[in-house]
């Protein structure tokens, strides 16, 4: 095929696996391995069934070009696990399609099978829609806090220099608490201008769970979150992994905030799980990566799933004393990371909020 072949295949984000007239793997992409969840190395010269983990539809799909010399394609089919599949992972979806290779007779030589991850295509759309949303609002609230920041500093002036002329304490206070209520104002102001600056993560080799041990030892010293406890459920085997870690802790501790303060009037356990999810990837940088996931589990009354979408955008909260910027803020900061932050769980059982980031190790 040649290097720049090679290179052709290697860039793309479907997996391709070309097989000889025998049903046996003569070469794959990193897609497909990707997909497959094995080397290439350990691919070659296997049956489908082998790399498929055991029988699949892509498998029938194959013999049938092979039989016929015509294309097929069959779609929504589960993921193939793979001959070292996690056990108890759940299944995503792939789209199939075969085309037929024929030899310079003309008769039929092999196939090329085209695998398409359906949760790449769908965290590619779903990260797209989330930019966008989040660009757009930045773009009003960088007006916004521009056309209110000017006219707050005078007011600020003015109650300085009332408090110092006051001549009772009453009238004192009264300019302190003016004072103190624009300082709270030019505080949302400088949170909510991070949507519009552009600020980008600043990248190096991370700890994940470094950063999240720091996150839950500041939760746990907080006495206005006491009365429930923290469970960590971390999978040794993550690496190290290019991220902004500060970035991190703080969408990490905003999440556990929201989840202690929702267990606020019936303690529980916020369960904080880290893996690495097979069924899931994310797109970066044309690569297509393993996804970390970070879960929070609180048992507090959960957020009905109409809400859901909701309380992602800013200044959207059920808490009177609350801002709604935790989570949008949180979640701008995922996906500048190229990630995905969802919530799930059952009304009345708890929430669950999900951190995706892609596993990039290079540059």
């Amino acid at each position: 095929m040649g290097a720049n072949g090679d290179r052709v295949l290697e860039a793309l984000l479907d997996g391709v696996l070309v097989i000889d007239g025998a049903g046996r793997v003569e070469t794959l992409n990193a897609a497909a391995c990707r997909i497959l969840g094995l080397s290439a190395e350990a691919a070659r010269g296997r049956s489908l069934p082998e790399i498929l983990g055991g029988p699949h539809p892509a498998e029938e799909l194959a013999r049938r070009v092979l039989r016929s010399g015509r294309s097929a394609a069959a779609s929504d089919l589960p993921l193939p696990t793979g001959p070292a599949g996690p056990a108890g992972e759940a299944a995503g979806r792939i789209d199939v399609s075969a085309s037929p290779l024929f030899d310079d007779a003309g008769a039929v030589e092999g196939c090329v099978l085209l695998l398409s991850d359906r949760s790449l295509r769908q965290g590619l759309a779903e990260r797209d829609r989330e930019r966008d949303r989040l660009v757009a609002f930045g773009r009003i609230a960088s007006g916004i806090a521009h056309e209110v920041k000017n006219p707050l500093g005078g007011i600020r002036g003015a109650g300085e220099l009332l408090a110092r002329r006051a001549g009772d304490p009453r009238t004192r206070e009264a300019a302190e608490l003016i004072v103190h209520e624009v300082d709270r104002i030019a505080g949302l102001l400088d949170q909510i201008t991070v949507f519009g600056r552009g600020d980008a993560p600043v990248f190096a080799r991370t700890n994940l769970h470094r950063v999240l041990d720091r996150v839950i030892e500041l939760v746990l010293l907080d006495p206005t979150l006491a009365g429930s406890s923290v469970e960590r459920r971390f999978d040794p085997s993550i690496p190290e992994f290019l991220a902004d870690a500060g970035r991190l802790e703080q969408v990490f501790l905003n999440l556990a905030r929201n989840a202690l303060e929702a267990m606020r009037e019936k303690p529980g356990v916020l369960t904080v799980v880290t893996r690495v999810a097979f069924d899931r990837h994310l797109s970066l940088a044309g690569q297509s990566l393993p996804a970390v996931l970070v879960e929070f589990r609180d048992q507090g009354p959960g957020i009905e799933p109409g809400r859901r979408e909701q309380v992602l955008l800013p200044f959207v909260t059920g808490r009177p004393e609350g801002t709604g910027l935790g989570l949008a803020i949180a979640q701008y900061w995922v996906t500048r990371h190229g990630g995905l932050l969802r919530i799930g769980g059952r009304p009345g059982e708890g929430a669950v909020i999900t951190v995706e980031l892609p596993l990039r190790n290079r540059e």
